[in-house]
C-alpha cells in the first residue's frame, strides 16, 4: 500500500551509490557528512515553492547518511537539512534552517535568488560569522530533482581523436549560438542549438577536432554582479558537480545535453569539459550556505589550520575544495565518471589544477597526491583527453611541466612569446624556436610528447585575437570595476591606432597579423587550441574579461562572415588547418633532436640564418625578428596501420619574420634541398602561395612581417 506524499515511507536503503537513485520502485538518498548529528530529506511539490514533507535519513553508514522512499519517483524535487554543531572556531558551520543543494543531484529545479537567509550568520550583525541567523532559506534556494538513471545507460561511439591530430576550439556553450542566424530563436543559447545541424557542419567543415566548453556545470551569479544587474557568464563558480546548468537546457531533460554529445560524435567531433572542482559559489566563511558548507563545512573545504573559522583561498574565490579529504576526491572522481559514463564527454580541461593536488597541513602542491593517483589507475578515464591548467593563486601555484605523465597542459609561456615575437619585441627568437617545437625544456619528463604542449595565443580569459591586434589596452569599463580588472599583460599591438579604425593601411596590417598569429599556432608542435570567433574575428571591443558579460560583447556576432575581412580570415584558417591534418611534420608525437635521422645524414631539423646557413649558438641573438627552419620529411612519418605501414612526410621550410622592414633570404644550401617552392604565404589572404620557385642559395625577399612555407622539390 502507497504512503501518502505527506508521510512517506521511510526504509533503512544503502549508503552507495550517494546521491538521489530511482531503481525502478523507489528511490534511494545517500549524503556524505562527516561530522553531522542529523539529516532530513526535504519533499516539496513540483513549483518547488512548498516543501510537503520532512524525513529523517534513519541510517548512518561509513559516514554516509541514507534511506529508501519507496513512494518516490523520477521529478520528484527535494533539498537536505542538515543538523550539527555551529561551531565556525572549529570550522562547523552546520545550520539546519538553510535548505541544502545534494551534491550529486543531477538536476536543479529554479535558481538562487540572494536573499540575506540564505547566509549562516546574520549578515550585518556585529559578531559577524560567529552570529546564526535561523530564518529558513528554502524559498530562495533551487531544489535538486529526482531523475530517471535508467535512462543515462548510453553507448558512446566516440571520435577518440590522437592528440597529435587533436586541434581544440574553445567555446562558451550559450554565447555561440545567440546569434547565430540558422540556429532557430527557441533553440539559441542552450545545448540543443550547438547541436542544430548548422553549428555543427560550420565546426567540422572549419577543420577543429575538439569543442571545449567553458564550464556548463550548475553554477552561482554572485551576489554583487547580480546587484549590479550582471551576470557570471562564463561560469566559474559551481555549485554542482553532476547538474547541467538550466541556462542550457530548453526544458528539465539532460537528455539536451546527450543529444549534443551524440550530434558531435556524429560528426567525428570530441567534446570537452571545462570544469571547476578546485572552489564552489560558497565563497569564503562569509559567503552563503548553499550546499557543502552547510553539510560539512569541515570536510569539504581546506581550511586555516591555525584558525579554522577560516577558508584557505588557493583559488581567489573565496574557498579551494579539499581533495585530500577521501569523500571530497570521491565526488570529484564520480562527477568526472558520470560525464563520461551517461554524458558522453572525451574528456576535460581543469581549472586552476593545481589546487587539485594541495595536500597536508601546508597545502602544497603534491605531484603524486592522492587525485593524480586516482584518476591514473581509474579505467573510466583511461583514454580521456586530461588537461591541466597548470596554476592558482596560492604559494608555489605556478606548476607549468610539474604535472604527470598523460596530462595537457595550458601553456602560457608559448601565449607570451609568440604574442611578443610578432609585436615586435627582440630577444625572443631563441625562446620562440622552443616554444615552436613544442616546448621540450618544460615537459622533458616521463616520457611526455610535444602534444602534452596545449598551446595558445588567445583564450576565453584575455583578448580575443582581433583585439590584439587592435588594442594596447584593456577596455573592461563594462564590468563596473573601474577597470581595475583583467590583466594589464596584453603583449598587444594596436598596429598604431587603438580601437576601430578606417585607415585601410591600418587595417590590412592587423588582417595581416592575425594570419601570422594563427599561422604561428598551427604550424607549432604540440596541440592548437583556437577560441571561437577568431577565425572571422570577433571582437569584444577591447574587454580582455568579459566574465560578466552575457550580451553581443561575448557572443559571436556571424554577420561578420557575410563580411569579406571575415569571410576571408575563415577560409584562411580552413587551409591552414588542412595543411595541418595532411603533413605529420607539423604535428609530431615526439619532440626533435637536432640530430641526424637517415642514413643519409639529415637533421629532423635545422635552424637556420637569413644566409641560409645553419645558426650556431652564437647567431641566436643576431637575427631577433627572424626565425627559420627546414623540417625534414622523415621527421614526419606517420604509423597508418596495424601491419605497420608508414608514410613518409615532405619536407619544408618555414619562415617567421617578424620585422618591420623587408629582408633578404637565402634559400638553403644544396645539402638541405635542391629547389624550394613556396606553398604557403601569409601575405595572401587566404594564405595560398603563389607556387615561386627557388634554387638552393637562392635569394627571396621577404616582405615585412609575415610567415611563408616553402615545400622541397625532390631529394638534396
Amino acid at each position: 500500500m502507497t504512503a501518502p506524499l505527506d508521510r512517506p515511507r521511510v526504509w533503512p536503503g544503502q549508503p552507495y551509490p550517494l546521491g538521489a537513485h530511482w531503481d525502478g520502485r523507489g528511490v534511494n538518498f545517500a549524503l556524505f557528512s562527516l561530522h553531522a548529528e542529523k539529516v532530513e530529506l526535504c519533499l516539496f511539490d513540483g513549483t518547488g515553492a512548498r516543501q510537503t514533507a520532512r524525513v529523517a535519513l534513519p541510517e548512518y553508514t561509513d559516514e554516509v547518511w541514507h534511506g529508501y522512499l519507496p513512494d518516490l519517483r523520477p521529478g520528484q524535487l527535494y533539498g537536505y537539512r542538515v543538523y550539527g554543531p555551529y561551531e565556525p572556531e572549529h570550522g562547523h558551520r552546520f545550520n539546519h534552517h538553510k535548505l541544502l543543494i545534494d551534491p550529486y543531484a543531477r538536476l536543479l529545479h529554479g535558481a538562487v535568488r540572494w536573499h540575506d537567509a540564505l547566509y549562516g550568520y546574520r549578515v550585518g550583525d556585529a559578531r559577524g560569522d560567529l552570529s546564526f541567523d535561523t530564518r529558513d532559506s528554502a524559498r530562495y534556494v533551487p531544489k535538486c530533482v529526482v531523475v530517471d538513471d535508467a535512462a543515462d545507460a548510453h553507448h558512446w561511439r566516440r571520435p577518440r581523436t590522437p592528440w597529435r591530430r587533436s586541434v581544440i576550439y574553445e567555446m562558451h556553450a550559450g554565447g555561440y549560438t545567440r546569434r547565430h542566424p540558422q540556429v532557430p530563436d527557441a533553440l539559441r543559447g542552450s545545448f540543443r542549438g550547438l547541436a542544430e545541424p548548422a553549428p555543427v557542419a560550420y565546426l567540422a567543415d572549419l577543420g577543429v577536432t575538439a569543442v571545449e566548453l567553458l564550464p556548463v556545470h550548475a553554477h552561482l551569479d554572485e551576489r554583487r554582479l547580480v546587484d549590479a544587474g550582471l551576470s557570471n557568464y562564463w561560469g566559474y563558480n559551481s555549485i554542482g558537480f553532476f547538474a547541467p546548468d538550466n541556462r542550457f537546457l530548453t526544458r528539465p531533460d539532460p537528455g539536451e545535453f546527450r543529444l549534443l554529445a551524440r550530434t558531435l560524435h556524429d560528426a567525428g567531433i570530441e567534446l570537452l569539459l571545462d570544469v571547476v572542482y578546485n572552489h564552489t559559489g560558497e565563497g569564503s566563511e562569509l559567503g552563503p550556505t548553499l550546499s557543502f558548507r552547510g553539510i560539512d563545512n569541515a570536510s569539504y573545504y581546506h581550511l586555516n589550520p591555525q584558525a579554522p573559522r577560516h577558508t584557505r583561498d588557493f583559488t581567489g574565490c573565496g574557498n579551494s575544495l579539499n581533495l585530500a579529504q577521501p569523500r571530497v576526491l570521491q565526488l570529484v572522481l564520480d562527477s568526472l565518471r558520470y560525464w563520461v559514463q551517461q554524458m558522453g564527454v572525451d574528456g576535460f580541461r581543469f581549472d586552476l589544477a593545481t589546487t587539485l593536488a594541495r595536500e597536508g597541513s601546508d597545502g602544497g602542491f603534491d605531484p603524486g597526491s592522492g587525485f593524480f593517483d586516482a584518476v591514473r589507475q581509474d579505467p573510466v578515464l583511461a583514454g580521456i583527453k586530461l588537461i591541466a591548467e597548470p596554476w592558482d593563486l596560492g604559494p608555489g601555484g605556478y606548476r607549468l611541466g610539474g604535472f604527470p605523465a598523460g596530462w595537457g597542459e595550458w601553456n602560457d609561456q608559448y601565449r607570451d612569446t609568440v604574442r611578443a615575437f610578432w609585436r615586435g619585441d627582440a630577444g625572443q627568437v631563441a625562446t620562440l624556436a622552443s616554444r615552436l617545437t613544442g616546448s621540450s625544456d618544460i615537459f622533458p619528463n616521463h616520457g611526455r610528447r610535444p602534444t602534452a604542449s596545449i598551446n595558445f595565443i588567445t583564450a576565453h580569459d584575455g583578448f580575443t585575437l582581433r583585439d590584439l591586434v587592435s588594442f594596447e589596452h584593456k577596455h573592461n569599463a563594462a564590468n563596473g570595476e573601474q577597470n581595475r580588472d583583467g590583466t594589464d599583460n596584453n603583449l598587444s599591438w594596436n598596429c598604431g591606432v587603438e580601437g576601430p579604425s578606417d585607415d585601410p593601411v591600418i587595417e590590412a596590417l592587423r588582417q595581416q597579423q592575425m594570419r601570422n598569429l594563427l599561422a604561428t599556432l598551427l604550424l607549432s608542435q604540440g596541440t592548437p587550441m583556437l577560441l571561437a570567433g577568431d577565425e572571422f574575428g570577433h571582437t569584444q571591443g577591447g574587454n580582455n574579461n568579459a566574465y560578466c558579460q552575457d550580451n553581443a560583447i561575448s557572443w559571436p556576432n556571424w554577420t561578420q562572415l557575410e563580411q569579406e575581412d571575415g569571410a576571408a580570415l575563415q577560409r584562411y584558417l580552413r587551409r591552414l588547418l588542412k595543411l595541418r591534418e595532411r603533413h605529420g611534420v607539423f604535428r609530431r608525437d615526439r619532440f626533435f633532436s637536432g640530430r641526424s635521422i637517415t642514413a643519409s645524414g639529415h637533421k629532423d631539423i635545422v635552424w637556420l640564418n637569413a644566409d641560409g646557413s645553419e645558426k650556431a649558438d652564437h647567431d641566436w641573438q643576431a637575427e631577433p625578428h627572424l626565425l627559420a627552419c627546414v623540417l625534414d620529411g622523415e621527421a614526419g612519418v606517420e604509423h597508418l596501420g596495424p601491419q605497420g605501414q608508414s608514410r613518409r612526410d615532405d619536407s619544408y621550410l618555414v619562415i617567421l619574420h617578424a620585422g618591420a622592414e623587408a629582408v633578404v633570404f637565402h634559400m638553403p644550401p644544396a645539402g638541405l634541398g635542391a629547389s624550394w617552392r613556396r606553398v604557403f604565404d601569409t601575405c595572401a589572404t587566404d594564405g595560398r602561395g603563389d607556387g615561386l620557385s627557388l634554387s638552393a642559395g637562392g635569394e627571396c625577399s621577404l616582405p615585412p612581417r609575415c610567415v611563408q612555407v616553402f615545400e622541397r622539390l625532390g631529394e638534396p
